[in-house]
């Protein structure tokens, strides 16, 4: 069963088992440019029946920026680059909104599980880098690593939060160039972070959100 609501100023629907409690992993996923907080929670089926979802909704309305009736993270402006200050809006919004998730859940969870599809990607691992610790681990699924990101100094990269990163090499929406160059730059910092390349355009696979979740489960 989903249920909606505003937590921290974004909408969100929510599917939790009934036989979830205090410490069960949840996953918050965010949609893609110009979607809405239920595109995602078709990815229910695929998660492992011990993790709750909860998507919100970008806060930007996609229509200011001619991405159509659906919503935003950011205002996208080429390659690698955005708008840093609609980025910092979304960042400080999800602080809300995972301030008050166990309210929302109705208990206290374990791990939390920050993942997203294209600009739900670069939000989540931009979320990550910049406030490490605040989650298990972040989940970019055919996202980018914002150039305005800055990543952490040596100390606290050794203790981010884990990255998976998959992506389609065939990807016309954000070319696979730029999962290279992104995926170099964490290296280069010492991120941790897994990478799984598909031979697929821009969407997701399956088989792809299974290979995010073992690599939560394996390394968080």
């Amino acid at each position: 069963m989903i249920t909606s609501g505003n937590a921290g100023g974004l909408e969100y629907d929510l599917s939790v088992p009934d036989r979830l409690e205090e410490g069960a992993t949840v996953a918050v996923l965010l949609h893609g440019r110009g979607s809405h907080k239920g595109d995602l929670q078709a990815l229910g089926p695929v998660l492992p029946d011990a993790w709750g979802l909860v998507t919100p909704q970008g806060p930007h309305a996609g229509e200011e920026w001619n991405y159509g009736p659906g919503w935003a993270w950011y205002r996208y402006v080429e390659e690698d680059r955005i708008v840093p200050e609609t980025l910092h809006t979304s960042l400080e919004a999800l602080d809300d909104f995972l301030g008050e998730l166990a309210e929302v859940l109705g208990f206290e969870p374990g791990r939390i599980v920050l993942g997203g599809f294209s600009q739900g990607g670069t939000v989540s691992m931009a979320y990550s880098l910049s406030r490490p610790g605040v989650v298990a681990a972040a989940l970019n699924f055919s996202g980018f690593l914002a150039a305005s990101v800055d990543l952490p100094d040596e100390v606290s990269a050794a203790a981010a939060s884990p990255i998976f990163w998959g992506h389609g090499v065939q990807d016309p929406n954000i070319p696979f160039h730029l999962a290279e160059k992104g995926r170099a730059r964490l290296t280069a910092a010492g991120v941790r972070f897994v990478a799984r390349d598909y031979g697929i355009g821009h969407w997701m696979l399956p088989d792809e959100v299974r290979d995010a979740v073992a690599m939560v489960e394996e390394s968080v």
